[in-house]
């Protein structure tokens, strides 16, 4: 039988305490490198031309929209979060809160809010049916998602066409009901603001 002196076993403990430790400590580290230190909110469609004839109405501004869909399995809060173009339109969301897994839709025009549907309270159109940006911001100003479609414009007013199969450019295939964007694809007919 052989024996092992004391400061061996000690020292031994010591090794499998500290592993544990170190791996506990370790172990929230990894595991927040695997979720994003943002609330995971996109901007997943637009209906940047309405369909139909444009009469100005609030049927047609209501049909100028912007789907927002959360991600994750936590609901999000939206209040103070902004939806801006590129000519610096913006509305504010106001206490609102995104549902795991849902999607709400920001219409142009005036309405009530519901919990699927929110309204900006315009009287005139917002989308550019040219080229245009959504851009989403969180309550502290940072970007958090953006689509774009057509031409885009620098921010020194000049416009260039965006690579074919970037997510936030595409092409247009011409059908006359309304233009979207939906992910990397693009839909439409030529046209400019209303």
């Amino acid at each position: 039988m052989s024996v092992t002196p004391v400061p061996v076993r000690r020292l031994a403990a010591a090794s499998l305490a500290a592993a544990a430790v170190l791996g506990a400590v370790t172990l929230p580290a990894s595991a927040a490198d695997r979720t994003p230190d943002r609330p995971r909110v996109e901007i997943s469609a637009v209906q940047y031309d309405a369909p139909g004839r444009d009469r100005r109405t609030n049927a047609s501004l209501n049909k100028e929209w912007v789907e927002l869909t959360n991600t994750t399995r936590q609901a999000v809060n939206l209040s103070g979060w902004t939806l801006s173009d590129e000519d610096g339109e913006t509305y504010t969301i106001d206490r609102y809160r995104l549902p795991a897994r849902a999607t709400v839709r920001v219409h142009t025009g005036e309405g009530r809010d519901t919990r699927t549907d929110l309204f900006q309270d315009r009287r005139h159109h917002v989308w550019d049916n040219h080229s245009d940006t959504a851009t989403l911001r969180n309550h502290r100003d940072r970007v958090i998602d953006e689509a774009s479609w057509g031409e885009r414009r620098s921010r020194h007013g000049d416009r260039h066409e965006g690579r074919q199969g970037d997510r936030h450019e595409g092409r247009h295939d011409g059908r006359h009901d309304g233009r979207s964007w939906n992910g990397d694809r693009h839909h439409g007919h030529g046209g400019d603001r209303h």
